[in-house]
């Protein structure tokens, strides 16, 4: 017997192990059951991350233990090692412990006997907590997909979109997209489009309830213009999905939905869908013209989609509310797939995009739409004095051979190609400031000293100092055109007396036409 004043013995601890959930990124919205699993145990495991916001909760003799990211299974074996050692742990993922999470990683490794309590405490999944900032978008039936394929074949992820998307049903998107793994979304978006109407409304989170959050409601279509990074999650609705505001919403259903051959067909949508954009035209262009024949096109009410090729396409690109921009994956796949419901394709790419034309061609044929050629000006006429006009940049290579110090202004394309004809030159390049640009020329070994990033097109009086500076003895061009610095070129060389050597233009397609006003109108032709 204990004496009658002494207290009684403490219990022994029980151990436990707690699977603990604690919401997307605030502490207001980490359940209470969690919180009090976390205030109980002995050892807390977690991502350094996810206790940012449950720090107030610790207390300070508590094991913290923090594994990186990368380690999850290291970091459930710790758990369930502790556990076993006696102790109260709390494991603890953000969002919904269950959900793309790591209770699926305890339970594997979990004996059938384990001597302890385990618990798993649910929480916010990134899926309602984006939902929430958005409106109500998954009221009715919904699925949700990782993108990420560290863990699951890249064939079975489009497998799955594809049957998300046949079944109409909202979707939320996980890991959209790393540095390392760009393309995947936009392979998921086109095979939703393939089964869903392009003015779907979506909806975009990044850091829900963290700081720097972002939300914004678009479309289906829209989304295949727009950048990512793994801490965004898509909502893509179904054909019911609405937008009022800010908002979007999926109605609950009941007796309002529409009969599912009327929902099906386009021209019978629900009243509670935005009216969906008129086909557009696509103008494929990366030049200062088709920039212009975009925004011309916009400007007298056409819907645009303007193709553009890089980071620096999208920066320079117009903006007009009818004008939207598409970077998503090129080749003769994707860009089949994202002219689909296309009202007409205008090439104005460069003139010596030759291999781009050729595609645009073959994929208009087939698809049967409406294709136009703009083809700038040519800047050369009868006056060619100081001008070399050669057939291919080996020639434009080959005829520089005589001069030590060579100016080549025909972009980056075509770099290796001279240097390979021309190796011991002292080649001294502009290029647009690209970082990737940039970092195949010196990788080609074009000296820091040696390269010029700025975009252009350039002045005489720009041309005349900088190759001065140089020492210039020969420059290689293309023909360009005005719009593209051509004239300003052979001034300078002139002025400086050194020999411009142009690589002549491929053959224009049969039935191109030199001036704006004459595809405008011949696209209004073709519309009546």
């Amino acid at each position: 017997m204990f004496p009658t004043n002494a207290p009684p013995p403490a219990p022994p601890v029980q151990a436990k192990l707690s699977l603990v959930s604690v919401g997307p990124g605030t502490l207001e919205l980490v359940p209470e059951r969690a919180r009090r699993a976390l205030q109980e145990a002995d050892t807390v495991i977690a991502y350094d991350l996810y206790l940012t916001w449950v720090r107030p909760l610790l207390r300070p003799e508590q094991d913290i233990i923090t594994p990186p990211l990368t380690q999850e299974k290291h970091r459930a074996e710790l758990a369930i090692l502790h556990a076993q050692q006696g102790k109260k742990v709390a494991l603890v993922s953000s969002g919904d412990i269950g959900i793309y999470a790591m209770a699926g990683l305890v339970f594997e490794d979990l004996p059938e006997q384990p001597g302890f309590e385990i618990e798993v405490i649910p929480g916010i999944t990134s899926a309602t907590a984006c939902a929430a900032l958005l409106g109500s978008p998954l009221t009715h039936d919904f699925a949700t997909l990782s993108l990420s394929d560290l863990l699951c074949p890249w064939e079975w992820i489009e497998t799955r979109a594809s049957h998300i998307a046949q079944a109409d049903l909202a979707c939320v998107l996980y890991n959209v997209q790393s540095k390392a793994r760009q393309e995947g979304v936009y392979r998921v978006l086109r095979l939703m489009l393939q089964h869903k109407h392009p003015d779907t409304v979506c909806g975009v989170v990044r850091n829900a309830y963290r700081e720097g959050q972002e939300v914004r409601v678009t479309t289906l279509q829209d989304l295949l213009t727009q950048q990512f990074d793994m801490l965004t999650t898509i909502v893509i609705g179904n054909r019911f999905t609405a937008q009022k505001g800010k908002w979007m919403y999926t109605p609950r259903g009941y007796n309002a939905w529409q009969g599912d051959q009327q929902a099906k067909a386009s021209a019978d949508m629900p009243a509670n869908l935005p009216a969906a954009r008129a086909p557009a035209v696509w103008v494929f262009g990366g030049t200062r013209d088709g920039n212009a024949l975009a925004l011309q096109l916009a400007e007298m009410g056409e819907q645009v989609m303007l193709s553009v090729a890089s980071a620096l396409g999208r920066e320079v690109a117009p903006q007009h509310p009818n004008l939207r921009l598409y970077d998503g994956p090129k080749g003769m796949a994707a860009r089949r797939r994202a002219l689909a419901g296309a009202s007409a394709v205008i090439d104005a790419t460069h003139p010596y995009a030759e291999n781009i034309t050729a595609q645009l061609q073959e994929l208009t044929q087939e698809l049967k739409l409406p294709y136009l050629r703009y083809q700038r000006p040519s800047s050369l006429n009868a006056d060619q004095s100081g001008v070399q006009l050669v057939t291919g940049i080996a020639a434009a290579a080959q005829a520089a051979a005589a001069y030590t110090r060579v100016f080549l202004a025909t972009g980056s394309k075509d770099l290796e190609t001279y240097l390979q004809y021309a190796p011991a030159a002292q080649t001294f390049v502009r290029l647009t400031p690209q970082p990737e640009v940039l970092a195949r020329a010196l990788s080609l070994g074009i000296k820091p000293t040696q390269l010029c990033a700025a975009v252009g097109p350039f002045s005489r009086e720009f041309n005349v100092a900088q190759w001065q500076a140089w020492h210039i003895e020969a420059v290689i061009t293309k023909d360009s055109g005005e719009v593209g610095g051509f004239h300003a070129k052979r001034q300078a060389a002139r002025e400086l007396g050194i020999p411009l050597i142009v690589v002549q233009r491929p053959p224009a397609p049969a039935g191109a036409l030199s001036e704006e006003r004459a595809v405008l109108a011949a696209l209004q032709e073709i519309k009546k």
